[in-house]
């Protein structure tokens, strides 16, 4: 007969070792406890990426803005938005962009069971293979945090986890354009990811504006830095 203590020991450790990835969500430690989740890739380049969309209202501003300048970015796609503006994901690919998974829904990997994560990330990356006619090949869980069954989830459909080096803290009423690209430029960009959000869905209402008026003078910067701004494609990233 399993002891009652024995039991509980078991769960406190299977509860540790689902949740021990989430460290990674650490911005300081995460480049010594795991530096391929943090982005980084090849120092002359700058990989750009956003988050939460596609939304019909925010989206197209940023294709506008990308487009003027002549830069591709890498957009990491929800499900639900997807699925809301599914036109709008095969525009992203039409004009040369990068879609990845960044879920079905914006959950806490942390409280999700092992079976609801694997079908979360595994519907996610169906709906965006099929309307977007791009296979995806990373994955960014929401928030940033991950689990051991989100590492599980990625790696039974390919996909490969990243974060990111530098963020602009836009999803907050506060934000401000110079709130924005003041974060981002704290820390040199040379060879970093970084991540804006081209949706309010989980932010804010109207927070993603303080994104797009930071992004023309962020590739400004990293132009008069002679950085290379693209996709994570494009990036190299350190294994």
């Amino acid at each position: 007969m399993i002891r009652p203590r024995t039991l509980a020991l078991a769960a406190g450790g299977l509860a540790v070792a689902h949740s021990l990835p989430a460290l990674t969500s650490l911005g300081p430690l995460r480049p010594y406890l795991a530096p391929g989740l943090s982005g980084e890739g090849h120092p002359g380049h700058v990989a750009l990426t956003f988050d939460d969309g596609p939304d019909p209202r925010s989206t197209p501003l940023f294709l506008k803005e990308l487009d003027r300048v002549g830069v591709r970015a890498t957009f990491f796609l929800l499900g639900r938005m997807l699925l809301r503006a599914p036109g709008l994901g095969r525009e992203l690919v039409d004009a040369g962009h990068e879609v990845a998974v960044h879920g079905l829904r914006h959950r806490p990997m942390l409280i999700r069971s092992p079976r609801a994560t694997m079908d979360d990330v595994a519907r996610a990356c169906d709906l965006i293979t099929d309307l977007t006619g791009q296979q995806p090949r990373w994955y960014r869980p929401p928030y940033g945090v991950l689990s051991l069954s989100a590492l599980a989830a990625a790696r039974q459909q390919g996909l490969t986890p990243v974060l990111w080096t530098h963020w602009g803290q836009d999803w907050t009423a506060k934000a401000t354009p110079d709130s924005v690209l003041q974060t981002l430029t704290r820390a040199p960009l040379a060879g970093g990811t970084v991540l804006l959000h081209d949706s309010d869905c989980t932010s804010a209402p109207g927070a993603w504006r303080s994104a797009l008026g930071a992004l023309p003078r962020l590739l400004d910067r990293c132009a008069e830095q002679g950085l290379a701004v693209g996709p994570l494609r494009e990036h190299g990233l350190r294994r």
